[in-house]
């Protein structure tokens, strides 16, 4: 197949309108808590500026590494080492709200567990891609391949962070899937994985009190059904404009977050329908172009480098969404490119520059 001149300009558009839309939108939902708390009400879109241009130069530098410099043992194995020291090693970090998810540097933070994402991507695609034909013996190819992502998934439940957690179980499921694992290890894996998911969901207090805020938030609404009450009034307050830009009411110290895991609500309240269809129809586009390059690509690592990262950004956006309109339970897990968050953009951006390289080989 010929080789492309220059990236797929269509997914490149589509990040770049997702990250700017992100700043307005932070600046919308922080700047009056970021006023009253800090003194400033650009604390908040100021950090996440300097993180934006960072992980653009990222962008546009790992657009220009050739994919291929990644599919090399001494790479993927010294990325799995690095990311499992830093996520046992932030146990060693003080504690933030009983959390050991940051390491910390005066104002600046990082958050391995977002590494952790694109790591199980690049570690199952180079182990995956020579063993197509190899899928149905489930301990040397299946568990071999499944275990240092599942490594990874119990040691960010531990910080606790479910919802990172589950993120990176799902991209790995689905790459698994991709490869011609048969479905009924998928039923397999769940089954041997539901203990654990009852105990996490349902003897955990505080995450109990979250699942039946979930079922019954008008229970409690003062306590643990306020975050998704608030949420829900925001989302329903919006109608089909919104109030307008800035105009958002539950931003003013009613809706925990807006900045962060709750942006979404904000966005739905101030721009209304159409503005929560454009952000999904980014997404979406976003989709359709990653997982094109995944469905075009002859080369195999390159296809599941592909499909991995795509699928990362849905499956968390999924979730993001899912939370804000009380389909699935709080989970505290940020909307890609949007949300409050320098780690998590940071990271986004430079596995775009990795699938953006990608997009150089197909038609």
């Amino acid at each position: 197949m010929a080789k492309r001149v220059g990236v797929d300009k269509w997914l490149f558009g589509v990040v770049l309108l997702l990250v700017l839309f992100g700043l307005v939108t932070v600046f919308s939902a922080s700047a009056v808590m970021a006023k009253a708390t800090f003194g400033t009400p650009y604390y908040f879109v100021l950090r996440q500026s300097m993180w934006a241009l960072s992980g653009m130069i990222a962008l546009a530098l790992l657009m220009q590494v050739d994919y291929r410099h990644y599919n090399n043992p001494r790479i993927v194995f010294t990325a799995v080492a690095v990311t499992m020291v830093l996520l046992v090693g932030v146990f060693a970090m003080r504690d933030s709200h009983n959390t050991h998810r940051w390491f910390r540097f005066g104002i600046a933070s990082f958050q391995p567990s977002e590494l952790a994402k694109p790591t199980v991507v690049l570690f199952l695609a180079y182990f995956l891609q020579t063993r197509l034909h190899k899928m149905e013996d489930w301990r040397g190819t299946v568990l071999r391949a499944a275990l240092p992502p599942l490594v990874f998934v119990g040691l960010i439940m531990k910080e606790p962070d479910l919802g990172t957690a589950l993120v990176c179980a799902g991209v790995t499921a689905m790459m698994l899937y991709l490869a011609g694992m048969q479905v009924k290890y998928l039923w397999m894996g769940a089954l041997a994985a539901s203990p654990i998911m009852y105990y996490m969901l349902f003897r955990v207090p505080w995450r109990r009190a979250r699942m039946l805020a979930f079922v019954n938030p008008e229970a409690d609404p003062r306590g643990t059904g306020f975050h998704i009450l608030q949420s829900l009034i925001a989302v329903g307050t919006g109608g089909l404009h919104g109030l307008g830009l800035m105009e958002g009411r539950q931003k003013l110290f009613y809706l925990p977050e807006p900045q962060t895991d709750f942006i979404f609500a904000n966005v739905c309240e101030e721009l209304g329908l159409i503005g929560a269809i454009l952000v999904i129809g980014l997404f979406v586009a976003l989709g359709y172009r990653g997982l094109r390059a995944a469905y075009l690509s002859t080369d195999p690592f390159a296809r599941f480098l592909a499909f991995g990262l795509t699928c990362t950004v849905l499956i968390q956006a999924f979730f993001n969404m899912s939370v804000v309109v009380a389909l699935l339970p709080t989970k505290g897990i940020t909307l890609p490119f949007i949300s409050f968050g320098g780690t998590s953009l940071f990271v986004m951006l430079a596995s775009m520059g990795v699938l953006l390289n990608v997009t150089r080989e197909i038609d």
